[in-house]
């Protein structure tokens, strides 16, 4: 390095240090502690506002305290000394005290006063129905936002045809997950349609979804990308599957992406599917022109292209129903809280419960992921359940003819697979995860999958591997 440069450089480093410098970083740090003050302050009087029944100027005021909040948290970012900790911290603080506010209690399984403990009468949650005039992304109306053209009008037309059912069984699982996922969404000012257009395309509403590329829960977080926003094994359990914290991850990595992008929709969903650096090149590169010209659009790969009008085009269902002749089903949505009385599955109980329609089988699943469906639950385990649910377990799932039934079904075996015959072993392949492999095989769940291979957290597989399957029933 030349001299010049070295003598430049020792002076900045000098400057850096100086006791004046180190002050006015300090006071650009505090001032910033000060407006994440305001701007938490700002959030509580939003929540007393919606909770106080003036909803639309509470959802004004959480959305405007929550732009602040994080703008102050970039400039943070870029300030020597400030502790962007605390800004994540506050964020999640507010957003897990709206949650409480919005779900009666929180994701404890409270109860109503004067309920028995064990009774399972209380209900957990029940939010009202959605408000579908109310669509609002980041302070404009998504249904000016989206634009009607080819591509979304060809997905349109998927989704009212062939993939109807799908369409049908994203909106049933959704319900029953609402109180979970769409107040974090409200509280950050992103509208519930955009919400079920992702969760429609990326999963139907099954919590414990996996793609071959890796992606998991309702939401469909990489590894990676998951992690970057709290989600990944925690005690044993890979919180992606979490439908309340999958969504408040996707707050933030929206958020994030608007920040990025400009508040363009079309290239942070671009974003979501194809990657984030890919979508920030292509927007860069586009000199200005809009998502959907040719000369943009095409320069996605064909998933990417796909995925965009697809998300959008369920969002529009959801606003717009009854323009498409489109019935929603009815789900009574409210959630409440059982203490099993002797031991049982959530095979178990799905068959015992019955249930109309599809049963209750996904509910169980979607509103407890922690839990395997063969895995045998101790008497005395709380499960989320939805609040038809208690009545019926009481009639059919304790003594009779049901109960047995399902009893004696769930201790049925199938034939051994005649593709591993005596092996007990399992060869990785691309897109493999200790969650499916586990429920494929019907072992004692993925951790004890893990256990009994050696491997350590997060469990990583890899292709080609071979896995033991120790304690595996499949």
């Amino acid at each position: 390095m030349p001299l010049s440069r070295c003598l430049a450089l020792a002076a900045l480093l000098l400057a850096l240090a100086s006791p004046e410098a180190s002050a006015r970083r300090q006071a650009r740090a505090e001032a910033l502690y000060v407006e994440l003050d305001h701007a938490s302050q700002a959030y509580r009087l939003g929540l007393e506002q919606v909770a106080g029944g003036d909803g639309e100027r509470g959802r004004e005021t959480l959305r405007q305290a929550a732009g602040q909040l994080l703008d102050a948290a970039g400039r943070c970012q870029d300030t020597r000394g400030c502790d962007v900790g605390r800004f994540v911290a506050a964020y999640d603080a507010l957003l897990h005290l709206g949650a409480e506010q919005a779900a009666g209690g929180g994701e404890g399984f409270s109860r109503e006063n004067g309920d028995k403990a064990g009774a399972g009468e209380g209900v957990l949650a029940h939010l009202p129905e959605a408000a579908r005039s109310v669509a609002t992304l980041r302070g404009r109306d998504l249904r000016e936002l989206i634009e009607l053209n080819e591509p979304v009008q060809a997905a349109l037309m998927d989704w009212l045809t062939w993939m109807r059912p799908a369409l049908m069984t994203s909106w049933e699982n959704y319900q029953y997950m609402r109180f979970l996922m769409w107040p974090e969404y409200e509280q950050a000012g992103l509208p519930e349609a955009l919400l079920f257009g992702i969760l429609a395309k990326e999963s139907n509403g099954r919590v414990h979804a996996v793609s071959r590329a890796g992606a998991a829960g309702p939401l469909q977080f990489m590894p990676a990308t998951g992690a970057r926003f709290g989600l990944g094994w925690r005690d044993g359990f890979d919180t992606r599957y979490d439908p309340q914290l999958a969504a408040r991850a996707s707050v933030l990595y929206f958020n994030e992406r608007f920040a990025e992008l400009g508040d363009e929709l079309e290239f942070a969903l671009a974003a979501y599917n194809g990657g984030e650096g890919r979508a920030r090149r292509l927007k860069e590169s586009a000199g200005g022109k809009p998502f959907w010209d040719p000369a943009v659009y095409g320069q996605l790969p064909p998933e990417t292209r796909d995925y965009v009008p697809y998300v959008l085009a369920a969002a529009w269902l959801f606003l717009h129903p009854e323009d498409y002749g489109l019935e929603f089903p009815q789900v009574q949505g409210a959630a409440t809280v059982i203490r099993l009385e002797q031991p049982a599955s959530l095979y178990q109980l799905a068959i015992c419960l019955g249930g109309p329609g599809n049963g209750y089988f996904r509910a169980l699943r979607n509103l407890n992921p922690r839990y395997e469906p063969h895995q045998g639950l101790a008497a005395g385990t709380e499960l989320r359940v939805p609040v038809a649910v208690p009545p019926a377990y009481r009639e059919h799932c304790l003594q009779g003819e049901r109960a047995e039934l399902a009893a004696r079904l769930v201790a049925a075996r199938k034939p051994a697979q005649s593709a591993l015959p005596g092996t007990g072993s399992h060869r990785v392949k691309a897109g493999d995860t200790l969650s499916a492999i586990s429920r494929r095989y019907r072992c004692q769940g993925p951790t004890a999958l893990a256990r009994a291979n050696g491997l350590r957290k997060p469990y990583l597989i890899r292709p080609g591997q071979t896995l033991r399957l120790e304690g595996c029933r499949g």
